[in-house]
């Protein structure tokens, strides 16, 4: 099967109301995804279990197990029609941004007589200065792969691949895991079966 190098780390995405899982998916479109039935998780890399808790392991399998279920397709141990392997990657990153504030003052300008009859006059100066600070965040970027195999083919059928940042608070963390999971399976050949 297809080896991928990549580092695996314990950590969710962040789901912010202005944050969204960008992905992007892939697949071979002369394959008949509908004669699949079942499927099986290949597993996790060696040295996943150093970085990767099982629980996180555990919270990541179950919510792409929904979505395989919502299309009827069903779980098998070992020796499903298709065989699903999870990877996760991180990339430290900086973001920076700028903020400008201004102060001043400005001259008065005053009288002007009523209804705009009479004298008017006005009086000072109007200046201001501004000033703009940078402030640079470092953060991690996560991405989730998913790769599903044809069993007996041992062939590549379809790959989506989700990146945003990481969340490392566990508030929230099975819907967080559950929405981006959602978020990828969103274009698999298969849509969920209408209830």
């Amino acid at each position: 099967m297809k080896k991928h190098l990549i580092i695996l780390a314990a950590m969710v995405f962040t789901l912010g109301s202005c944050v969204t899982t960008k992905v992007n998916v892939d697949y071979d479109k002369s394959v008949d995804f509908s004669k699949y039935k079942t499927y099986s998780f290949y597993g996790w890399a060696k040295e996943s279990n150093k970085l990767l808790t099982p629980f996180d392991q555990e919270r990541i399998e179950k919510a792409f197990a929904a979505e395989f279920n919502k299309r009827g397709l069903k779980f098998v141990n070992k020796g499903g029609d298709l065989t699903v392997a999870l990877y996760i990657a991180t990339e430290h990153k900086q973001e920076t941004t700028a903020t400008t504030t201004t102060t001043g003052m400005s001259g008065y300008y005053g009288y002007g007589g009523y209804w705009g009859y009479g004298p008017a006059w006005g009086w000072g100066p109007s200046f201001a200065s501004s000033h703009t600070t940078y402030n640079t965040t470092e953060y991690r970027e996560g991405t989730l792969i998913i790769d599903v195999f044809d069993t007996q083919k041992k062939q590549l059928i379809w790959e989506a691949v989700g990146t945003k940042r990481i969340d490392e608070s566990s508030k929230g963390k099975e819907e967080r895991i559950r929405k981006v999971a959602q978020a990828m399976m969103k274009d698999f050949p298969i849509k969920p079966v209408k209830k």
